[in-house]
């Protein structure tokens, strides 16, 4: 289903400018895209040098600004492709007033242009698309190549926090993780029945749980 543009997108996406940077998005070479160097500032942007965390895929921000308010400590970037998705995450951050809340609008492909080596601490993957036909195995979020894009942005002992209801896709990311290095820390295949504390349900999971549906986790570490 084709997704209808929000209403007045371009204005409300400038009235977020004090927490959002929009990326070229029609850039085609990604790889071209990645090498071109625009480091986020993020001490400028937050005012301070708390440690990151980075949501790719944040949707609707339910889950990086009830973060944000749990950790006041902790600096978040949310990424996500979709302008028309992200705009109503955005508005929700100013709607809070929350200070530790920035926004990339970028595919992942193009992080490495906007993060330096180790310069982010925890990686949140919630409910990404698992696309399980085989011709779109390479745009999975934990393929072997985006991994390797994590693995430069992430701190020594930096983690992967990953949440899916998708079985198939889950034991698929953790052979990738295994594959490319990780220290896998722990796993759970159904976090209804083993619960952490501190969890933070997503819109997804709440949905998929009323459904009746396992949920999957798994926390990893880059060595």
């Amino acid at each position: 289903m084709r997704m209808h543009k929000k209403g007045h997108l371009e204005e409300r996406l400038a009235a977020c400018g004090d927490i959002l940077t929009m990326a070229d998005l029609c850039q085609k070479n990604m790889k071209l895209a990645a090498e071109r160097k625009e480091y986020l500032s993020l001490e400028k942007i937050f005012g301070n040098d708390n440690e990151v965390h980075l949501e790719i895929g944040c949707g609707k921000g339910a889950f990086v600004n009830t973060m944000a308010q749990l950790h006041p400590d902790v600096n978040f970037v949310a990424v996500e492709k979709i302008s028309n998705v992200l705009i109503e995450a955005c508005e929700q951050t100013l709607s809070c007033g929350l200070a530790n809340v920035h926004y990339l609008n970028c595919a992942a492909e193009v992080l490495p242009k906007y993060f330096p080596q180790g310069s982010v601490s925890r990686i949140y993957l919630n409910f990404s698309n698992p696309l399980p036909k085989l011709g779109y195995v390479r745009q999975r979020l934990t393929n072997p190549r985006f991994l390797a894009i994590y693995a430069d942005i992430l701190k020594e002992g930096g983690e992967i926090w990953q949440k899916t209801d998708d079985e198939p896709f889950f034991d698929y990311s953790l052979a990738c993780f295994r594959e490319c290095g990780f220290e896998i820390i722990s796993v759970c295949r159904d976090l209804a029945a083993q619960p952490f504390e501190g969890n933070v349900v997503t819109e997804h999971e709440r949905r998929f749980m009323s459904e009746g549906k396992k949920i999957f986790r798994a926390v990893v570490k880059r060595s």
